[in-house]
């Protein structure tokens, strides 16, 4: 029993290695230019969000990120 259990808990480990090397590339795919880019927009919104903060809320966008849902960092 507790050798399924060993066997059951590498497996575990290895599929998160897995997942993480495939985050790990997918973020290492951004060149330069779309980082600034993206940092850039972040800024913006978070300058919109801002002001809309100080006009009660009325014309926020609920926080919402527009950047295709991919991490920018770690």
């Amino acid at each position: 029993m507790f050798r399924a259990l060993g066997v059951a808990a590498l497996a575990g480990v290895a599929a998160g290695g897995v997942l993480v090397a495939r985050d790990e590339r997918r973020r290492a795919a951004y060149t330069p230019d779309e980082v600034r880019e993206r940092l850039h927009a972040r800024l913006a919104r978070a300058e919109g969000a801002g002001e809309a903060a100080d006009d009660g809320g009325l014309a926020g966008g609920g926080g919402v990120a527009d950047d295709g849902g991919r991490p920018l960092e770690g």
